[in-house]
C-alpha cells in the first residue's frame, strides 16, 4: 500500500477528509521550502503538493505564475526539487508528497531516470498537468514500476469517456478542477461540484480531491462535505508572496492559514 493510499484509508477510517496544500518549490527562495513543508504538516496537511517550477505554467493563474518566476530566479531545477523532498524525508517519513508540474522537465530527464530519482527522494505521486491520459501509455507503467502514483485532472467539462479513461489510468487520487479557468479563479459552486463528483464516483473508487477556488476555512469546510480531499494553493502562495522579503516569517504564516482551514473542516 502506497503512502497516499494508506493516508486516505486512515482518514476514511477516522471519518475525516484530506487537506492537501500546494506550494511552489523554491518560492521565494530554496531555503524556505522544506521548513514550509514541515509547517504545513504541523498545521494539519495530510498530503503535500509540491510545485515544480516551469517557465510556461499554462494551467496556473497569476499568483502561481509569479511564484514560479520567483523560484526560477533562483534557478530551481527538477533535480533540486527532488533534493528538497529528500531533505523533507529526513524528518518526515509518513506524509505523502505529490509533485505537480509540467511534462517538459520530466522528458528532459527521461521517464525512467526521473521515476527512479523521484522514488529514491521519497516522492509518492506525480501530477503532470499537460499529460493527458491519451498520451500517458508510455509514462504510467514507468511511474508504477517505481511505486509512483500517476494523478490526473478532471474538470467540469470532462465527458464520460474521459472520466473512464482517467479512472483506468490513475492511482492515489483523482484531482477535480472545480472551476473553468486557471488556478486562483473565483465563484466556486459547491452544489455543481457535488453533482460532478457523483458522476465521477460512478466510474472510480479512488478518492476525489477538489482544488481551485478554495480560499478560506468556510470554503474548505463546504468542499470537504462533498469531496474526499480539499486542495488549496493560491491562498497559501498569496501569503508567501506577501512575505517574500521576510522569508523567515513564511512557515508560521502558512501554518496559520492552513490551520484555520483544518479547524473548519474538522468542525463539520
Amino acid at each position: 500500500m502506497s503512502r497516499i493510499e494508506k493516508r486516505f484509508a486512515d482518514l476514511k477510517a477516522a471519518g475525516r477528509k484530506a487537506l492537501i496544500p500546494y506550494v511552489t518549490a523554491g518560492d521565494p527562495n530554496p531555503q524556505v521550502t522544506v521548513p514550509a513543508m514541515h509547517a504545513l504538516v504541523a498545521a494539519g496537511a495530510d498530503v503535500i503538493e509540491l510545485g515544480v517550477p516551469f517557465s510556461d505554467p499554462m494551467a496556473d493563474g497569476p499568483v502561481i505564475q509569479r511564484a514560479t518566476e520567483r523560484a526560477l530566479a533562483h534557478h530551481v531545477s527538477l533535480r533540486e526539487v527532488l533534493a528538497m523532498v529528500a531533505e523533507f524525508r529526513q524528518r518526515d517519513a509518513e506524509t505523502p508528497v505529490v509533485l505537480m508540474g509540467y511534462l517538459n522537465p520530466v522528458e528532459v530527464m527521461g521517464y525512467e531516470a526521473f521515476a527512479a530519482a523521484a522514488a529514491k527522494a521519497g516522492v509518492d505521486g506525480v501530477l503532470t498537468v499537460d499529460l493527458p491520459p491519451e498520451e500517458a501509455d508510455a509514462v504510467v507503467p514507468v511511474f508504477r514500476a517505481h511505486d509512483l502514483d500517476p494523478i490526473f485532472l478532471l474538470s467540469p467539462t470532462s465527458h464520460e469517456t474521459r472520466i473512464k479513461r482517467i479512472a483506468a489510468a490513475a492511482s492515489g487520487f483523482v484531482y477535480y478542477v472545480s472551476l473553468k479557468g486557471v488556478t486562483g479563479a473565483a465563484n466556486l459552486d459547491v452544489d455543481a461540484v457535488a453533482a460532478k463528483l457523483g458522476e465521477i464516483r460512478g466510474h472510480t473508487d479512488l478518492p476525489l480531491g477538489v482544488g481551485f477556488g478554495i480560499k478560506d476555512g468556510a470554503t474548505a469546510a463546504r468542499v470537504a462535505q462533498v469531496a474526499d480531499a480539499v486542495v488549496v494553493g493560491s491562498a497559501l502562495v498569496n501569503r508567501i508572496e506577501a512575505l517574500a522579503d521576510q522569508p523567515d516569517a513564511i512557515p508560521a504564516a502558512l501554518k496559520d492559514v492552513l490551520g484555520a482551514m483544518r479547524l473548519a473542516m474538522d468542525a463539520n
